[in-house]
């Protein structure tokens, strides 16, 4: 596992400043961001900066771990931020790490539930003979976003109501990580192992939050309360199927690693469940909401803060708008 990080860190309260124009003339009290969010910074790329670039960041990385470029078999860039329509930013990834002709390369997209998805799909090729070895990776930048809704925001009339659906924007970081899976020959003896997992999807829930490019930037829309009971609604379920399949140990994990949304939703997520908050670990609160990548880096800095995590009952509580929840087990 590898990943990596902008340089530019910019608080809440920075961004309520460059929203003075919209607080000023509905009244909002600054602090809001935070107190609401429990974010307190995320981190930026500038707005030019490609996903690719930042997925191929995290991917030579991880290379310089030990792997060799020509014995990746498959290449998946599994990131909402896409450099372009066509081809797949896969290619510019796989360009820029310098693997091998032989490797498979493709875009896998699925909201913030894109990683998991992938490692699913890399998964089930190395169970199936086909490959021995994948990297998945993902590049966000919510850059673009976050320029997109100050500029609405400041610009255009807005009410306390009207701008309710724009909130989620602010909570968008930026991040980029890579992970490696493999068949267990090629395993070292620390490595945790891929075990059972569930999904659940309910796409009556799919209006909730939409995103899209605005010109040379992007713009999504969210209505943050119905998604957030929607997404609990599929979770539970989720949950159902993911404990009647797994191991009684995954009713009380060492640990526990969500999409990281935010404070309301994480506390939401794990009191429906009725999971240990104390066994949980977050970055929102440094890192916001980086999409795809979120969840894996949550767990590559849980490993990086504690390498006993590496041998730890893990559960990786992913969710995707759309909607979309899929859980994962991590044995070790």
């Amino acid at each position: 596992m590898a990943y990596a990080l902008p340089q530019t860190i910019t608080t809440s309260h920075e961004l309520e400043g460059e929203l003075s124009p919209l607080y000023e003339k509905l009244n909002l009290q600054t602090g809001r961001l935070e107190l609401m969010t429990g974010i307190r910074e995320r981190r930026f790329w500038p707005s030019g900066h490609l996903p690719s670039s930042a997925s191929a960041e995290a991917g030579l990385k991880l290379l310089r771990e030990g792997i060799n470029p020509g014995e990746v078999d498959l290449l998946i860039h599994s990131a909402v931020c896409r450099d372009r329509l066509e081809p797949a930013t896969a290619s510019y990834v796989h360009r820029t790490m310098g693997l091998g002709s032989s490797t498979q390369i493709l875009d896998v997209s699925n909201a913030c539930l894109g990683f998991l998805n992938s490692l699913i799909l890399g998964a089930s090729m190395i169970e199936s003979g086909q490959i021995k070895r994948a990297i998945i990776t993902a590049g966000e930048n919510g850059k673009p976003l976050v320029e997109e809704t100050i500029r609405r925001l400041n610009g255009e009339e807005h009410d306390r109501q009207s701008i309710k659906p724009y909130f989620a924007n602010l909570t968008i970081g930026a991040a980029a990580v890579a992970w490696s899976i493999s068949h267990k020959d090629l395993l070292t003896a620390s490595s945790p192992s891929l075990g059972s997992y569930a999904i659940e999807t309910d796409t009556s829930h799919n209006q909730l939050c939409e995103g899209e490019t605005a010109g040379d930037g992007l713009f999504m829309q969210t209505d943050s309360e119905e998604l957030l009971h929607a997404g609990i609604a599929v979770a539970k379920n989720a949950w159902k199927k993911f404990t009647s399949r797994s191991e009684e140990w995954i009713l009380n994990p060492d640990l526990i690693v969500t999409h990281q949304v935010g404070k309301a939703h994480t506390h939401a997520v794990l009191d429906a469940l009725g999971l240990d908050h104390q066994k949980n670990f977050s970055t929102f609160e440094k890192l916001g909401n980086c999409g795809s990548a979120s969840l894996p880096i949550t767990y590559t800095m849980a490993c990086e803060k504690d390498s006993a995590v590496l041998s730890s009952r893990s559960v990786l509580l992913g969710i995707g708008s759309g909607l979309s929840s899929l859980f994962l087990a991590l044995n070790p």
